[in-house]
């Protein structure tokens, strides 16, 4: 199995998640002369690397130069308390940053990327405009996982949870362990709401771990002497960069002079997958600036571009530490423009993919609009001698580190990235459901618009008309699928970048 690592992430979450309660109440702990020594790293961490810093007065340089009015502040609040107290406007601002509390949890699953899932990606959708009663509309299923195991199928949808209707509260206990889901037998739409019956019986998933290979569909298609490439893209992971090469040299076989790129259901991964990524879509502009990254004040030395390059490199885990170990040439389309499918579920490297691609290529979007994802985030631990971004020097005193927001992104000319991406061509959301069959059918109606936009024809299906004639407001924390918030943005040669400046 191969080793998996995240050094830094552009979160892609809208849910502030942790491994401890998130308390932001004072507990009745007395203010004592010393400082506490994990709020002290808190305190000291967000002080140093936090993204908005300058804009909260709780983090500004004064406040440690009174002994007692530092102990004051920090003192008497749970780590999680202290961390979230101090975040910029936080779910208005700053909806990504997160603290938890378990270095072996986050150990395995950021580093080696082998996460506790059930198997099956899926998106909340509300039944009618109150926004209390839910559907969980199943993406696609990781093949060989518990979920496939169950026969869960892509376009199924979950109505219920153990035996209770799916809500804006509840939803989340789609992350359990383990659970009973019930299917719907039918799905229909009035104009104001989505009406569904269930089928007898239930499902059950047991979460495994799973490795998931994010390069989950290929398929060359061929209409009006077009030879038409359809990939579908889940996550930006490094560790499959020599995969994803291959299917570009596949690509490359097969003749492919069109690309729709599938990254609905992608919430973000690698820098250098993603700038590879650009590379193997076009390969004309070797050695140009492609993502440019914007840290603190205190940290303008970290400031740089991210050029284009005609090597992708591949890394492993040594003492904790990702090293290089080696690189190959990519395999490049020569393509000019590609057609890109999103939805409410693509963030972070997959909108760095487009904003930062279209700079030099035609890029058209289709589908719905994005999470607006432009900021990103280092791991900091209790290692203050090392700028708290070592994880080899921290302390083992405690389990507690940081995920906040410590850059943002901007394409090669610093452009100011809108709130999210709005698509050139615009797609019902709801008008999937009961046309979500298996990855490449046309029935599908973004890949089908893509296609019709490639060739000026109109693709013939045999699509089930669920004629929705609304459209929910569900880029929202309740539609949000929790389930694609862990990936985000990471930088595996962070030295390498500072001194390629």
């Amino acid at each position: 199995m191969k080793l998996k690592y995240i050094v830094k992430t552009l979160l892609v979450g809208l849910f502030f998640t942790a491994c401890s309660k998130d308390s932001d109440s004072d507990t009745n702990e007395p203010t004592t002369t010393k400082p506490d020594e994990i709020n002290n790293f808190v305190w000291k961490a967000m002080n140093s690397w936090y993204y908005w810093q300058s804009n909260v007065s709780n983090l500004s340089d004064g406040k440690i130069t009174s002994t007692v009015a530092y102990n004051n502040l920090i003192n008497g609040k749970t780590p999680d308390a202290l961390f979230y107290s101090l975040l910029y406007q936080r779910g208005i601002v700053d909806r990504f940053s997160w603290i938890e509390n378990n270095n072996d949890i986050v150990q395995v699953s950021k580093i080696a990327e082998v996460e506790k899932k059930g198997g099956f990606n899926y998106a909340i959708y509300p039944k009618d405009a109150s926004n209390t009663n839910m559907v969980a509309l199943v993406n696609y299923i990781v093949p060989g996982s518990p979920a496939a195991l169950a026969g869960l199928k892509r376009g199924d949808v979950i109505t219920k949870i153990n035996g209770s209707q799916l809500t804006s509260s509840n939803y989340n206990q789609l992350e359990n362990t383990q659970l009973n889901i019930t299917l719907a037998a039918s799905v229909q739409f009035t104009n104001s709401s989505m009406i569904t019956t269930d089928k007898a019986g239930t499902v059950t998933v047991t979460k495994a771990d799973i490795d998931e290979n994010p390069i989950a569909y290929y398929e060359k298609k061929v209409y009006g002497g077009k030879n038409i490439g359809y990939l579908v893209f889940n996550g930006f992971k490094s560790d499959y960069n020599d995969e994803l090469n291959l299917t570009f040299a596949k690509m490359q076989s097969d003749g492919i002079n069109e690309l729709v790129l599938d990254l609905r259901y992608n919430g973000g991964g690698s820098l250098e997958t993603a700038v590879a990524l650009a590379q193997m879509i076009n390969g004309n502009f070797t050695n140009k600036p492609y993502i440019y990254l914007d840290f603190n004040n205190k940290h303008n030395s970290e400031d740089g571009y991210k050029n284009l390059s005609d090597k992708v490199k591949f890394f492993n885990l040594v003492d904790n530490e990702p090293t290089f170990q080696k690189e190959e040439n990519i395999n490049s389309l020569v393509l000019t423009k590609i057609y890109v499918l999103v939805s409410f579920q693509t963030a972070s490297a997959s909108e760095l993919t487009i904003q930062c691609l279209k700079k030099y290529i035609s890029v058209v979007t289709i589908g719905e609009e994005t999470v607006g994802k432009f900021v990103g985030s280092n791991t900091l631990y209790d290692s203050p001698a090392y700028d708290y971004v070592s994880y080899a020097n921290r302390s083992t005193k405690h389990k507690w580190q940081l995920q906040p927001i410590t850059f943002s992104y901007y394409n090669k000319d610093k452009d100011a990235n809108p709130a999210k991406i709005t698509p050139d061509h615009e797609i019902n959301p709801y008008s999937i459901f009961l046309n979500l069959v298996e990855f490449g059918n046309i029935k599908d109606p973004y890949l089908n618009k893509a296609l019709e936009l490639i060739t000026g024809q109109t693709m013939r299906t045999a699509a089930k008309s669920t004629s929705p004639s609304f459209s929910l407001k569900i880029n929202n924390l309740a539609a949000f699928n929790p389930t694609n918030t862990a990936k985000g943005l990471y930088i595996e040669d962070f030295k390498g970048l500072k001194n390629n400046k």
